[in-house]
């Protein structure tokens, strides 16, 4: 399932978001991870607290997204650190809600959920279409870009009910989430589920199986983790993405260099 079309059409010079690849998925699930690790040492370990954390990350989001939108086309180094940004405010707009609000996370994940598809139905109904093969308008980013933090949001809410609500524990959660995501693959590819469905049912549950591990390595033993901590666990998987995003831009420029010779 690295595709949300079976018959791909070919994507604009100008589009905006990258291909769903390896590569893609790879980087998303560990920004995810990231997300969940860096709010908790941000809010907590650091003790700026939800709300100053909400606000500061809030305002650096709002500055990356602004350098995303003047791109022209996909770009890594613009686009990865937006995904990064809106994946840790994602999680504070939950945590905020649950912790400082009293919402129930039964509750946040029913909203976040409709929130999410009353964003895909205007979505459609004004594009036509959900495939992020098509982001090559402002108008269609701004929906995608909504979408991704609705997705960010839900996906926190979700893994939290299931791992703390339910008590099912970091590891049992992430393998379930996993579990799903496996199921959905083989769907798409097995069972002709289709491409776009399957694309962003993936992509909301790569936040919570994410964030499960995330949570897992990150814990202390006695809150069911293995203890690594924020500050480390979020370090390790940001180098990561960094090294990755450095390789799709080189990969990206060198891909440029050729098309410019053969013109």
């Amino acid at each position: 399932m690295l595709a949300p079309n079976r018959q791909q059409p070919a994507a604009p010079s100008h589009s905006r978001v990258p291909d769903v690849t390896l590569d893609f998925w790879l980087v998303k699930l560990m920004a995810v991870t990231t997300g969940e690790t860096a709010a908790d040492y941000l809010a907590d370990t650091l003790g700026l607290g939800l709300t100053a954390t909400s606000l500061i990350m809030t305002g650096i989001l709002t500055t990356a997204l602004v350098l995303q939108f003047t791109r022209k086309r996909y770009m890594p180094w613009a686009y990865w650190p937006a995904v990064v940004l809106i994946s840790i405010v994602g999680t504070l707009v939950t945590d905020s809600l649950v912790d400082s609000f009293g919402v129930r996370l039964q509750t946040a994940t029913i909203a976040f959920s409709v929130a999410l598809a009353a964003t895909f139905a205007v979505w459609y109904a004004s594009e036509r279409t959900l495939s992020i093969h098509t982001i090559f308008t402002t108008r269609r980013e701004i929906f995608y870009w909504l979408a991704i933090l609705l997705t960010f949001a839900l996906g926190t809410a979700a893994g939290d009910l299931v791992a703390e609500s339910f008590d099912m524990g970091y590891l049992t959660s992430g393998l379930l989430f996993g579990g799903v995501i496996a199921l959905i693959a083989l769907a798409y590819w097995l069972l002709s589920l289709d491409g776009i469905l399957a694309f962003w049912l993936a992509y909301i549950l790569t936040r919570p199986l994410g964030a499960s591990f995330g949570d897992l390595l990150s814990r202390s033993a006695r809150h069911g983790g293995l203890g690594l901590g924020t500050i480390f666990t979020s370090l390790l998987f940001l180098g990561c993405i960094i090294a990755l995003v450095l390789h799709m831009t080189l990969k990206g420029d060198e891909a440029d260099e050729i098309l410019l010779e053969s013109d």
